[in-house]
């Protein structure tokens, strides 16, 4: 009996203990589910405040866009109402526009289809002149007669003296006034002996002489400049020796070394420092030249290519263009025909202009930037921006940078250290300008009519005028027609005279 209750009361805690443990898991999920659901609830609540969100936007979106619509609509409106507003032409000064470079493009345009068109009426009318083979007859009458190369070669004797002379003076050998008229008589027997060989040697020819006197022309100046610096040396050294070796013309040698050194005076009077400046493309002589670090080969062989490429272009439109022009023109010149030498000299002005501009590029870019490579030459400002030009003095000044700087510094300043104005100043210095432009006119074609001096003296009242009166485009308008039209009219008239003087006598 007691065994039984025993077991009856063990069967009872098993069960409860079961039932205990059943309750308690049915508890837990019940807890777990309503954990799930809360965490189900708050996702929806957030979703669906997510949304309302974006429906707001929306709302915003939908209320704003009426409104911009309505401002677009009012500024359409606004727009078709009014469509003036106070400005400027383009073409008036107070507009301040100033991109014209489609007109300028149309001019180039106009320009080319013209000269086209009369290079056509050219070949049609004269067909092919041009014979390079002709040119060679312009320097030579006699091909075993050199006298143009033989006085070229006899200018190294000047050039000698002009070394010895200063050697002589920096020894104390001779005296400031016997080198003085040492040099005078040297330079004046060098601008005197080959105009006289021109004069009076048949076989030179025009050209040939002109070349000549242009070469000795150079070197005259070139040894004046010469001359100077090394007189200038001189005094320096009397005054302070010390002070010679920092002065600008010498740097101070401490501060120098190995291709760098400079040269202090008198180490530079030596047959190579001689020639360097006799080759150099420039009129005004210094002790030490800016020097370029080497020689571009690329930037010299297109230097060389233009220089051969516009030497033939000048020929072929000489005989092309020009002689036609010329030898039409003498017949109204003869007559003295008034509209018909206006007509010729118009005519004449378009080639005569071109071949100028070919020139001036010839001769003052592609020529002297080739020296001036080959030689290492370092200063290459051989021109300015003289077609700006707005006075007749501008042009002179920028135009032909070289003869500038020694007029400059050789002749307008020491004319105004000894107590001359400016006014006599500068015209002594156009003065010296004209009697140069008819020595290398008159003396080859063998005639003195004057007619370039006058021409260069008439730059002076030209000059007054222009910049009393005209300023600006004006200004510059009257120095491109100064330019176009003053060059053919002086040709015009040597070479009348030149007919008149040799080939009228030849038929009379």
């Amino acid at each position: 009996m007691g065994e039984s209750d025993a077991r009856t009361g063990a069967f009872t805690r098993r069960r409860r203990a079961t039932y205990a443990a059943g309750r308690g898991a049915s508890l837990l999920a019940m807890n777990g589910r309503s954990a799930a659901g809360c965490e189900s609830s708050v996702a929806a609540n957030g979703s669906r405040g997510a949304g309302q969100e974006k429906r707001d936007r929306s709302l915003e979106t939908v209320r704003s866009k009426p409104k911009s619509e309505k401002k677009k609509h009012r500024n359409d409106i606004g727009d078709r109402l009014s469509c003036h507003k106070t400005q400027q032409s383009l073409l008036s000064s107070a507009s301040g526009f100033n991109n014209y470079r489609g007109v300028l493009n149309w001019c180039v345009v106009m320009l080319v289809l013209s000269n086209a068109r009369l290079f056509l009426e050219n070949l049609l009318r004269y067909g092919i002149l041009v014979d390079p083979i002709q040119v060679i007859s312009l320097f030579l009458k006699d091909p075993y007669s050199w006298p143009a190369g033989c006085l070229v070669i006899v200018s190294n004797i000047f050039i000698l003296v002009a070394l010895y002379t200063e050697r002589q003076l920096s020894k104390g050998s001779f005296s400031e006034l016997m080198g003085f008229l040492v040099h005078c008589i040297n330079l004046a027997i060098m601008l005197t002996f080959p105009a006289a060989v021109v004069l009076l040697v048949p076989s030179m020819t025009p050209v040939g002489g002109a070349f000549v006197l242009g070469t000795y022309t150079i070197l005259s100046l070139k040894l004046y400049s010469y001359k100077d610096v090394n007189m200038w040396c001189r005094e320096l050294s009397t005054f302070n020796a010390k002070k010679l070796a920092r002065s600008l013309s010498c740097p101070s040698a401490q501060h120098l070394s190995g291709h760098d050194r400079k040269v202090c005076y008198p180490g530079n009077l030596t047959i190579r420092d001689m020639y360097y400046f006799v080759f150099a493309p420039t009129l005004c002589y210094e002790l030490n030249f800016p020097r370029s670090p080497n020689i571009r080969m690329g930037f010299l062989l297109r230097r060389l290519f233009e220089m051969l490429f516009f030497t033939q272009l000048l020929v072929a439109l000489t005989q092309q263009w020009m002689i036609p022009i010329i030898q039409s023109s003498m017949k109204p010149l003869e007559d003295m025909d008034l509209s018909r030498m206006t007509e010729r000299l118009l005519r004449l002005a378009v080639p005569n202009h071109l071949l100028w501009l070919m020139f001036f590029y010839w001769f003052f870019h592609s020529s002297m930037n080739f020296t001036a490579e080959l030689l290492c030459f370092g200063d290459r400002q051989f021109y300015k921006d003289w077609w700006n030009s707005e006075s007749v003095t501008y042009f002179w000044q920028n135009w032909n940078i070289p003869v500038h700087k020694w007029c400059l510094r050789h002749f307008y300043k020491p004319l105004l250290r000894r107590g001359f104005s400016k006014i006599v100043s500068q015209s002594a210095v156009f003065f010296l300008s004209a009697f140069f432009h008819e020595y290398l006119v008159s003396v080859p074609l063998r005639m003195f009519r004057l007619w370039a001096f006058m021409g260069m003296m008439a730059q002076l009242p030209l000059a007054w005028f222009v910049g009393s009166f005209l300023r600006g485009n004006y200004g510059n308008a009257a120095v491109w027609i100064s330019i176009i039209i003053g060059q053919p009219f002086a040709v015009l008239m040597y070479v009348h005279d030149y007919y008149v003087l040799h080939y009228r006598q030849e038929a009379d």
